[in-house]
């Protein structure tokens, strides 16, 4: 699976200022994971469950704070908990990709307008 913004031009429509995002090399490959969800992750059923979400919202609540790091893991904890509300239309991979989207945002230095 290829990711069709990694050769995208930036805003100014060039490439990345100074070639450095092509020399950064993908966090999740230095470390070794496998960006490919496995298929029987995709297919995983999660019955509604009010309390695991219920337990799942609040710890987002608690680890949320001023930092940037906690406000995305907060994000990351309620975006899980939606696998158990039954009016979530939402799956473990579509989670995976937005997680990892944003972590390449952040590692790149954010959002450029």
């Amino acid at each position: 699976m290829t990711d069709a913004g990694d050769d995208a031009p930036d805003a100014e429509g060039g490439a990345e200022a100074g070639g450095a995002a092509a020399d950064r090399e993908d966090p999740l490959a230095a470390a070794g994971v496998d960006p490919v969800v496995p298929d029987e992750a995709s297919d995983a059923e999660f019955a509604a469950d009010d309390e695991v979400r219920e337990f799942l919202r609040d710890v987002a609540e608690d680890v949320r704070g001023d930092s940037s790091e906690s406000k995305q893991l907060s994000a990351v904890l309620y975006r899980v908990s939606d696998l158990y509300d039954d009016e979530e239309e939402t799956s473990p991979e579509e989670i995976y990709l937005n997680v990892r989207h944003i972590m390449r945002i952040k590692a790149e230095g954010g959002l450029r307008r």
